[in-house]
This record gives structure tokens, sequence and C-alpha cells, in this order.
């Protein structure tokens, strides 16, 4: 059974805690996309940590955790990552790296830095982990594959002629240093030396895994509206965050996918630039970014200061539409028991019409929210096991978003930790 754990809103939806739950029942677990430019924050046992290229099912002595052909690898970050947790007192994980996967170069990281300090007020907010910079080559077909750096003769050929159109750029854009051929490809070579005991075909692992009724879960990053077809363009990610993906970046068949667990934050809160029609400002917002997350509504990977807001019917609808989603997973909502009121936003005014359906990013830019406000519960959910102990406002408050979306809510997070949970 392949299970794909993702998100419906702008990212930090609560992901990391529910794969790393899930991840109890899973053999094999698997990042499918994206970069070292999202953060997840798992609290458990062995402490709290902020995963950017590790799975989050690496505390667990039974799961395999693998990186997937669809990921962008930054092969130092990856190995600094892993030894921090090992260091931290977790048995060293089981790790496969796909020989498919591309190399975040380290020039990816400079373009991404350079780029955004030439846009200046117009830059995307960008983690400056080199995410754009790395599929753009990916999809120009000037990337290099992790199975590249076993062959040095042609690995050095095409490097030098990649570095020909980099330092054009360099001299004559950004006015920067130029790249040297044998510094960099002296690095590839440590990169090889870090990545060589991993490196596997992870497709054919995988096709094995599904024949012997292995559990797999595909751990997907950031959510729906930043998924670069489907989300607030161009203020999205560069690489899918939708369950679909999941199927091309680990290399296995769409028919296998049988379960979509959609991670939906009880409120709204999101990093980086782009139209957030519920958003919130002030005292209002600065209270719940402060109560909101374990220790605050600040970036896994940035440390930035979240955007914050009310729920959005609209936006969750269509992130859960859009990912194909069996269940849902509510996450945070013991976050709002300090509120006697809370405003949901249930439809966008766009030109005097109110519509529920989440438009193109023009539109989106002019939409108001309209809110309705239900009560609050005023009380702390945390500790509470089973959905009839929730007090009867939360109850209220879940299955009036459950009937907006029109998803099944199945699994409720009512705290940071590992058994905060309510199955529904």
């Amino acid at each position: 059974m392949v299970k794909a754990v993702v998100g419906a809103n702008w990212g930090d939806e609560g992901k990391g805690k529910i794969t790393d739950m899930l991840a109890r029942e899973a053999d094999i677990i698997v990042r499918f996309q994206g970069g070292a430019n999202a953060g997840h924050t798992i609290v458990n046992n062995y402490g709290k940590f902020a995963l950017h290229t590790l799975p989050s099912g690496v505390f667990y002595n039974h799961t395999t955790s693998i990186i997937g052909n669809g990921v962008a690898l930054n092969i130092p970050v990856f190995f600094k990552e892993y030894q921090e947790v090992v260091e931290r007192g977790v048995p060293a994980p089981k790790v496969l790296i796909s020989d498919r996967a591309q190399i975040v170069m380290p020039y990816h990281i400079l373009f991404d830095q350079y780029e955004e300090e030439r846009l200046g007020g117009k830059s995307f907010g960008s983690t400056k982990s080199g995410i754009a910079p790395f599929y753009s080559d990916k999809y120009a077909k000037i990337g290099f594959q992790v199975n590249e750096l076993f062959f040095e003769d042609t690995l050095k050929e095409k490097l030098a002629r990649v570095l020909e159109t980099k330092n054009v750029l360099l001299e004559h854009l950004y006015h920067k240093p130029l790249l040297k051929v044998d510094e960099i490809f002296e690095e590839l070579m440590r990169y090889r030396e870090m990545a060589a005991p991993y490196v596997c075909d992870v497709s054919a692992y995988l096709w094995n895994a599904i024949r012997e009724g292995k559990q797999i879960l595909l751990e997907g990053q950031l959510g729906s509206l930043k998924d670069p077809d489907h989300g607030i363009y161009p203020m999205v990610t560069s690489s899918s965050t939708l369950a679909a993906f999941g199927a091309i970046g680990a290399g296995i068949p769409p028919y296998e996918i049988g379960k979509i667990v959609t991670v939906v934050k009880a409120y709204s809160s999101a990093v980086g630039a782009g139209a957030f029609v519920s958003e919130i400002f002030g005292e209002e917002a600065d209270e719940l970014r402060r109560r909101g997350g374990d220790g605050g509504e600040y970036g896994a990977t940035t440390g930035r200061p979240r955007r914050m807001g009310w729920f959005d019917c609209v936006a969750s609808r269509y992130g859960c539409r859009i990912q194909g989603t069996t269940d849902v997973a509510f996450t945070v909502l013991d976050v709002l028991g300090y509120l006697d009121e809370i405003p949901v936003c249930t439809g966008y005014e766009i030109d005097g019409k109110v519509t529920t359906d989440f438009p193109t990013t023009g539109l989106l830019e002019k939409a108001k929210p309209v809110f309705e406000v239900l009560p609050g519960w005023k009380t702390d959910i945390r500790g509470i096991r089973t959905y009839e102990e929730l007090p009867e406002n939360c109850r209220n408050y879940i299955e009036f978003v459950e009937k907006k979306i029109g998803f099944p809510i199945t699994m409720i997070s009512n705290g940071p930790g590992r058994d905060d949970i309510i199955y529904r």
C-alpha cells in the first residue's frame, strides 16, 4: 500500500508530525520533490528536530528512508543533517539515494542569492537554497544526476561546458567572481565520497517493495498553493507539491497510490510573498503567531515570522481537491483555544461577486475575504484522545470546516507531540 502525505495550503501545515506518526506503520518513507528549502518540525522522544532533506521517518529503526529522483539533493546539507540526528542519539537511519536524483550544485545557491539581490523589492522571497536555479538547469538539461559523479571524464567535460554559460551571466549580469572547473570538480568528488554508500536504483527497489506488500509513505513538501502549475504562480516553489507527482518523483506507478492524506491547518499561515486572502495583521496576527505551532509560527528553514490568517475554506477546498484527498489531517487545532470567536473565510468577493472557487493569481490579488464567525471553546484541548471528549464548539468548528471543504477529516492534531492525535 502506498500512502502520500501532502499539504493543502501554503506549506507549514504540520506534515512533519503527521508523517512521523504514520511512519510508525510504514516500512519505507520517500521524499519525492523539493530540496532543503523547506523544513519539517518534529517533536518526539528524541527531542525537537527541524528536518530539511531527511524524510520524517528517520526516527524509527524499522524504516528505510529514501531520497527519490524528484528531489533537489544538496549532498553536504543532507549529510550534515544525517550526522546531527545521529549525534543526538537517534540510531543511524537506513538511507537510500536515487541514482537519478539531481544534485544541487554549489553555484545554484550563489545564483539564487544573486538573483534575489538583483530583483530587490520584486524578489520572490526565496529561501536562497538554490532551488529555482537547480530546477531551471534540470529542465534546461544542464543539471547533474547523482550517477554522473561516477563517470569522471564525461563529468569534467560537461562541467566545463555548463560553466561557460554560467560565467557569462556572472560576469555581465551579476558582476560576481567567475567559477573554476577544477574547484567545482574537486567538490563534486567530495560529494561522491559522501553519497556512494547509499546510491541505488530506487525505482527498482520500490517496485520490488510494492510487490512484496511493503507499506510505503510518500512525503511531500510545502502545499497545493505553492505548486508551479496549480498554485499562486509565480509566487510558488519550483517542483510539484502534489501527490500525483509522488509517482514521478519516486518512480512508481500512479495507480499504486491508494491513500492521500492531505494536511490542513486549523488557521492559515504563509511564508514568502504572494496573494493571501484571509490574512490578518497587527496585534491579532502577533497573538496567533506567538501561540501557533510549537514555539510560534516561524519558518523551520528561515526563522522568518510567518504571515497569519484565519482558516480559508476556499483555498483549503481547492487545495484538497487538487491533491486528490482521501483523508484530511486537521492540525494545530489546540492553538485556537484562546479565542472567544473564530472567524472563518467562506468565500472571496471579487468585483462585487462572491465565489467559493479558488481563482487564478490576477483575480486572487483582487479578492476580499467573506467571513463567518463561529463561537470559540475557550479551553485547552491538549491531552484529549477521543472526538466525543472535545468541547461542543470545537466539534462544531471541525464539522463546519469539513462541510465547507467537502473532504473527510479523519485525524485531528491537538498538540505538537507524536501522540497528540485524535482519530475520527
